[in-house]
């Protein structure tokens, strides 16, 4: 596959015509650009910062159906989302993995174990599966120990899944570019070119130019989540699809402070939302909220003071005996989800947690717009807009291939335990090897000179990421391809000079960049990342 910088070069020197041009680089975009490809389409998508900036790398990981839109009607929703579950954990085993979820349940409290149990039945028959089972108060508390005994009756438990979302774009990403997609971030969607009304190409910019291209295209599909109404036609016949912004936040913890070996969920005593506590990438994570978000898009969302207090209210509800404070924070993350909303009531707007996530389309003579949607349902919503924009399914692969190639077979090392050769065969599909021939097959953990790094993520796969997965700044590295950002302590400022020292020459950076790139990261960790307010770091990096 050909270098970014090497396939900008070509789309700025001269005009290339497309089948379709993707803009949007979450897991949407992404999905399109993979159905697309394998369609045999000439696809290219063009993504304005980087891969899964948005919403697909700051989501709270779940692949699930959506247990509590079951409980509220939305049937369909649920059986696609379950269904592309069961899909995705059979195609990319280490990468979407099984996750026990525990509901507890308490004295007077909603919802009722019968009623829980009765929604799990029609869950499990719904996938085909039986996952499903209730747990006497002393079963409970083998699975979750610390947990408040006060009125505990017992709990429910079953099975969704979970994953690494950024990981998760990257490996569509890149089985898109197998098939032959151009995919470039940093470079933004400036302008829909018409011709007689219809779709006739995009102009586009890249970051750091002053200068515009364009490409030839009869079809543009939007996939920019909260930023799609931006390309939207202001003088189009269409109807306008109006989008709330609706901010999610979370804590992560390190796992010791609160160790959790499944999902433990609970409703939120403030506002009866299901609030999580779960394991992920060796630390704990508490989440989601569900607010407004009223700041800018173009800036990097943060979670708020109230945020804080809601979750670590109900973190010390569920235990107790944890104490979990603000000092115990390791990161934050918020992300934006891109709602779909109808128009308001006399009664006002619906409150956040009851809007729908079902996804939305406007079309617009070569224009299709998606928003709305769940990270489970990536490949359903890809076909579905593709259909739409050639004007039936034909032309697309058939359903049931797989978006994901198999992995190829080799050995594992000796010094790579079951559990990470597992996720390392699903983080990388077909490039495996490639990946482990890149750099040290060492932990970036075995090197921490200050704090523990949880998880079992080598530096031959920061050394990959920076030779072949278009890292443009720091914070590319050090948020999406790898996690360090977030589960190392002060946003993994202690490795700075460890990274610098594998991925300085590989990024061919001089001095004066990198440390440009470093003061720019941990700017952005303090402001987005972390508590508000917290001050630098004390110790020199």
């Amino acid at each position: 596959m050909k270098h970014r910088d090497t396939l900008l070069n070509e789309l700025q020197s001269s005009t290339h015509t497309f089948d379709v041009v993707v803009v949007g680089g979450g897991i949407t975009g992404a999905g399109i650009a993979r159905e697309a490809a394998g369609s045999g389409l000439k696809t290219l998508l063009v993504e304005q910062r980087d891969f899964a900036w948005g919403t697909s790398s700051r989501s709270s990981k779940m692949v699930h159906g959506g247990l509590r839109y079951l409980g509220s009607g939305q049937y369909r929703l649920t059986r696609d989302a379950v269904t592309e579950r069961q899909r995705l954990m059979a195609e990319a085993p280490g990468l979407i993995e099984p996750l026990r979820f525990m509901m507890p349940h308490f004295q007077r409290q909603f919802p009722g174990p019968r009623l829980f149990q009765i929604l799990l039945r029609i869950y499990d028959r719904i996938s085909r599966t039986h996952s499903r089972q209730f747990l006497t108060p002393g079963q409970t508390m083998q699975w979750i120990p610390g947990l408040n005994t006060e009125k505990l009756t017992g709990a429910s438990g079953f099975t969704d899944a979970v994953t690494d979302d950024a990981r998760l774009v990257q490996r569509v990403i890149t089985e898109a570019r197998q098939d032959g997609a151009w995919c470039l971030n940093y470079v933004k969607a400036q302008k829909v070119l018409r011709k007689d009304g219809q779709v006739s190409g995009l102009e586009l910019k890249a970051e750091g130019d002053t200068a515009t291209f364009t490409v030839t295209t009869p079809l543009i599909i939007n996939a920019t989540g909260v930023w799609a109404d931006q390309l939207q036609q202001p003088d189009s016949d269409e109807k306008p699809m109006t989008i709330r912004p609706l901010r999610g936040s979370h804590l992560v913890l390190p796992w010791h402070k609160l160790p959790v070996s499944c999902s433990v969920s609970l409703f939120h005593p403030d506002d009866k939302r299901p609030v999580f506590a779960f394991p992920w990438a060796g630390t704990t994570v508490l989440g989601t909220t569900d607010l407004d978000h009223t700041e800018s898009l173009d800036k990097e969302p943060r979670i708020a003071e109230e945020e804080i207090g809601y979750l670590l209210r109900v973190s010390n509800s569920l235990f107790p005996g944890a104490a979990v404070s603000r000092g115990d924070i390791l990161s934050t993350w918020a992300g934006v989800r891109p709602v779909v909303t109808g128009a308001k009531s006399t009664a006002g707007p619906k409150a956040p947690s009851k809007e729908s996530r079902e996804h939305e389309f406007r079309e617009d003579k070569g224009l299709i717009t998606i928003a709305g949607g769940k990270l489970t349902t990536f490949r359903l919503i890809a076909r579905e807009a593709l259909a739409r924009g050639l004007g039936g399914a034909e032309r697309l692969r058939p359903e049931k291939d797989p978006v994901f190639k198999s992995a190829i077979a080799s050995r594992r090392p000796a010094n790579i335990s079951h559990q990470n050769w597992q996720r390392l065969t699903g983080f990388y599909g077909s490039d495996l090897h490639s990946v482990l021939q890149a750099g040290p097959m060492v932990p970036v953990s075995d090197d921490a000179a200050s704090g523990t790094v949880p998880g079992e993520l080598l530096w031959a796969e920061v050394v990959w990421a920076c030779k072949h997965e278009d890292v443009k700044h720091l914070d590319d590295l050090m948020l999406r391809r790898t996690r360090l950002g977030l589960i190392a302590p002060e946003g993994g400022a202690a490795l700075l000079p460890l990274v610098r020292q594998h991925c300085q020459n590989i990024l061919n950076w001089n001095d004066e960049h990198w440390q440009a790139e470093e003061t720019r990261y941990l700017a952005l960790w303090r402001e987005a990342y972390s508590l508000p307010g917290r001050s630098e770091p004390t110790h020199a990096v």
